[in-house]
């Protein structure tokens, strides 16, 4: 791979690292829910139902993974961005009065269709992490899609710099942004979202380097993103913050590109010093060192495979991919590891995200108005814990004493069943722990679900089989928003509203309990796949 290619590559991470960024439209729901319950003069079952539908949006998400196989990627991009153009663009036609008012039905149409649309562009976030970088995917995909977690901070922050403080209108902002801005970012990247060979004669060589600088800017983005959320900073500042934060990776690409010129520029120089030296009248001689160049060229060049080839075993072994078999969907779901994979993430992450996605209701409730500071919030900590394991995959891989993905998975899951118990203090500080707790540990699994899919089964048919994996979000999403709604309906007052801590008392020992389920479920699948992933160690 030439530098320039080489070039290509990192600014298609970059394009991606972008395109997370503003993907995560779904998260956005919890900081307008209570407005929009109010203006389309709905009940809380009915709000429950609409987060239900955005994930239930997900369950068909296997048609981007069969997109993706056969259209081009841009293509799949933009069909997402489109369908998210769609699906909250007519919202906002609703909500501004633009169009007649709707049938409830129509709204959670409209907003299955928005949560179908996040599906098309992960896809081809992943697929384009999986490809181009083939020997460090797992670090290249978590790493990207720990930006998903900026997304309702970053929304939360235009919102706050250029829209009016008034809830509906906020609310409008929010519908508003969530149809245009993946639309307008999408169209700048799609020329960056292609396939680069990089299983060449030349590999590229080692990319350590890359990373680590890359790993640095991204710590550094979430510091300031949670820094930012607990600070009084105005809306504008952190806006701008966030997107010189989010140009920075830029840098990488261009210093390869600067590089790759430079290169040129020098072997041309070496080239002219030689000719000049050489002898016009002894042709004999000129042959003889035009040969002699040409033979320690191609020694040069082979020596340069070796060591790249070398660098790229390394790279195999620090960053091994391992795949324990390639299947479809057909026969993954008869697999008893894929079953407990996917109760795991029932039992643990998905109970996470309906809990933030109810988390403009829960603060309500317990008579507090910071809805879009702890959205902000747990925005914020979900970075760092979407970071956490390809950080922790990059520089420990080697290490004897780090532990495996399913034993990971058991320590993320572990505290988010403990921080349900922790709900029941009608502090103000409870409230805020466990917010970030969940977003931490709720982000941490979806980022490592991605590895753990491909290593259990494939790559092949990842795009596809991933799309079944995360399916159970919208099973969740619907089970455990609704069962928490009749359980608020139960405690409220007759115009549907509940204050008070009985709001959600029972919900959250139903969820603690059931995520305490999931910690013993995940240490099943630790025990099975135990064999595999102590002799890729």
């Amino acid at each position: 791979m030439s530098s320039s290619s080489k070039a290509f590559q990192w600014l298609s991470l970059v394009g991606i690292i972008w395109l997370q960024s503003i993907n995560g439209t779904n998260t956005t729901f919890p900081a307008y829910s209570s407005q929009l319950k109010n203006t389309l003069s709905m009940s809380q079952l009915q709000i429950n139902n609409l987060v239900f539908a955005s994930d239930a949006g997900k369950l068909f998400g296997w048609f981007s993974g069969i997109a993706a196989i056969y259209l081009p990627l841009w293509l799949v991009l933009m069909i997402g961005s489109l369908l998210g153009l769609i699906g909250y663009g007519v919202q906002f036609l609703f909500v501004t009065n633009q169009l007649a008012s709707p049938a409830y039905w129509q709204v959670f149409l409209l907003t299955m269709v928005a949560g179908n649309s996040v599906c098309w562009i992960n896809t081809v976030c992943y697929v384009v992490c999986i490809r181009n970088f083939p020997f460090h995917q797992q670090v290249a995909v978590g790493l990207t899609t720990s930006y998903q977690g900026l997304s309702a901070k970053i929304y939360t922050d235009i919102v706050s710099a250029f829209f009016s403080s008034s809830p509906h209108k906020r609310a409008r902002a929010y519908l508003l942004l969530n149809s245009l801005l993946p639309l307008i970012v999408c169209a700048v990247v799609a020329p960056f979202v292609r396939d680069i060979d990089v299983v060449t004669g030349k590999q590229p060589r080692n990319m350590a380097t890359g990373f680590r600088l890359m790993f640095v800017i991204t710590i550094a983005t979430g510091i300031y993103a949670v820094i930012t959320s607990l600070g009084s900073m105005i809306g504008l500042d952190r806006m701008i913050g966030t997107g010189v934060f989010l140009l920075i990776p830029l840098v990488i690409p261009i210093a390869e590109k600067i590089r790759d010129i430079l290169s040129r520029r020098w072997s041309l120089a070496d080239r002219e010093n030689k000719v000049y030296n050489v002898s016009i009248d002894d042709q004999n001689g000129l042959e003889s060192i035009e040969s002699g160049v040409v033979k320690e060229e191609e020694e040069e060049e082979h020596t340069t495979t070796v060591q790249v080839h070398n660098e790229v075993s390394e790279v195999q072994v620090q960053h091994g991919f391992g795949v324990r078999e390639e299947i479809g969907v057909k026969l993954m779901v008869r697999r008893i590891d894929f079953w407990l994979y996917f109760l795991v993430y029932f039992f643990s992450a998905t109970i996470g995200l309906v809990f933030l996605n109810t988390l403009g209701q829960i603060t309500e409730s317990r008579g507090s108005s910071k809805t879009s500071s702890l959205v902000s919030l747990s925005s914020s900590f979900g970075f760092f814990g979407r970071l956490m394991p390809s950080l922790l995959d990059y520089f420990f891989a080697r290490s004897k004493h780090m532990i495996s993905r399913p034993a990971f998975l058991v320590a993320v899951a572990a505290p988010i069943a403990g921080v349900f118990f922790l709900l029941l203090n009608p502090a103000n500080v409870s409230l805020i722990i466990s917010t970030a707790v969940i977003g931490v540990c709720t982000g941490a699994i979806t980022s490592i679900a991605v590895s753990i899919t491909t290593e259990l089964f494939g790559t092949k048919k990842f795009s596809i089989n991933h799309n079944v994996v995360v399916a159970n979000i919208s099973i969740g999403s619907f089970l455990f928003g609704y069962s928490s709604a009749l359980l608020y309906r139960k405690e409220g007052n007759d115009d549907g509203s509940c204050l008070g801590m009985a709001c959600y008392k029972g919900t959250f020992i139903i969820w603690g309990s059931l995520c305490t389920l999931g910690t013993v479920l995940a240490l099943m699948l630790y025990a099975r796949t135990r064999k595999f992933y102590s002799k890729r160690s």
